[in-house]
């Protein structure tokens, strides 16, 4: 891979790119439609307020999954590129995180608590993680991140990224480096029901885009 271009191929056969104009290290810019992979079960769009029901659902999927052996992240939202070396992400929504911390739990024999499940039910934002692969390992320091529906622009508060990349290995004796980049995004600020672009600006480099239909969100 040469140096100076981030690992990113299009998918779902919906792209389209744009040149900032100016020398970056990432060199391209490309807009990637997002086929989301659900952890299974209908989607009903991102659910700001659940029910009863609705609780009771994914907290029994997370404990099926836990008595199946499955991994706890695999229950989140995920988009993105499927396969090794692709960029994705998942977003952790207050279902999804429920049922993920109801896998963790299950995983140890136990429950999650009234109080445990009142605490993500607060929680006043959703987390949008990113997965990115570079080829130097402070590719993904000082990331932003914004989500996009329509003309309107979501700021997160809060950005997270790692600022030093983790390697993965090589390609044509080029090394590969993996990192995360996480925004919050509060859910009275953004339309749970909209088609949304999430967006990854790496501080020396062009953006990296996920198209998402929030409606097909748990």
């Amino acid at each position: 891979m040469p140096r100076g271009t981030l690992r990113m191929s299009i998918w779902c056969g919906v792209t389209s790119s744009e040149q900032r104009g100016q020398p970056t290290i990432f060199g391209i810019i490309i807009v990637a439609l997002a086929c989301l992979a659900g952890s299974g079960g209908p989607a009903a769009a991102i659910v700001v307020q659940p029910t009863d029901e609705q609780i009771r659902s994914v907290l029994a999927r997370g404990k099926e999954a836990a008595r199946n052996h499955l991994p706890p992240d695999v229950l989140y939202s995920r988009f993105g590129e499927a396969g090794e070396r692709r960029p994705s992400g998942f977003l952790a929504t207050r279902l999804g995180s429920l049922a993920v911390m109801a896998a963790h739990m299950g995983l140890r024999g136990l429950d999650p608590s009234p109080t445990e499940i009142a605490r993500i039910l607060k929680e006043p934002v959703m987390l949008v993680t990113a997965v990115l692969w570079g080829d130097h390992p402070s590719f993904a320091a000082e990331s932003y991140m914004v989500l996009n529906q329509g003309e309107r622009v979501i700021k997160p508060v809060m950005v997270r990224f790692d600022g030093r990349a983790s390697l993965e290995g090589r390609d044509h004796e080029q090394p590969v480096y993996r990192a995360k980049v996480v925004g919050a995004f509060r859910y009275d600020e953004f339309d749970p029901l909209a088609v949304t672009t999430i967006t990854v600006f790496p501080r020396d480099g062009d953006a990296i885009s996920f198209v998402l239909d929030f409606s097909q969100v748990e």
